[in-house]
């Protein structure tokens, strides 16, 4: 069953306009609190978004690749503690991982929004602006965004032989890996 969720996902950019339910939302959190941590620190913390008027704002953190935010009923802001572990990054990205995998075995469409490392604008990065808006201590860095809901439409997925078995090595670097992954 696994294999069919990683197989079926796809980016998923444009939401119908209906409400993730409380229980779908529960069990998205769920699936990022049981997310592996290194030395089972769990440094990340999640703020869940369903407010229009701040998934607007949250939209405009950045200048692209955020906007579609705007048309989500869900947004999963994550974050962690750098003072924690020095693998609050990798950390973060799994439970966001986790959580875009859970969205897609409940029928929901998810996106990723980076936000470590990206600017709002020439003045404030985009981690700020986020910080700012939530009301986030200090101590917290924003890793990313999820957005979240019921696709509008589904994508059909990427086809086995299309995935880059080239960039695969068997054993040694420069041994090829079986072609096509069989």
């Amino acid at each position: 069953m696994f294999m069919d969720v990683i197989r079926k996902r796809r980016s998923v950019r444009e939401f119908l306009k209906k409400p993730v339910e409380p229980g779908k939302i529960d069990l998205l959190v769920e699936a990022a609190l049981r997310s592996p941590s290194s030395r089972g620190l769990d440094p990340w913390e999640f703020i869940v978004v369903t407010d229009r008027e701040l998934l607007q704002k949250l939209s405009r953190s950045k200048p692209h690749g955020a906007d579609f935010l705007a048309g989500a009923p869900l947004g999963i802001v994550v974050c962690a503690d750098p003072g924690q572990t020095d693998t609050w990054v990798e950390d973060a990205s799994i439970a966001s991982i986790y959580m875009w995998l859970a969205a897609e075995s409940l029928g929901l469409g998810a996106c990723w929004i980076q936000i470590r490392l990206r600017d709002h604008d020439k003045n404030q990065t985009a981690e700020k602006y986020i910080s700012e808006l939530l009301g986030l201590p200090p101590h917290l860095k924003v890793e990313a965004i999820l957005a979240a809901g019921y696709p509008k439409r589904k994508n059909p997925p990427h086809l086995k032989e299309n995935l880059k078995y080239d960039k695969v090595d068997l054993n040694l670097s420069g041994e090829p890996y079986p072609e096509k992954g069989g």
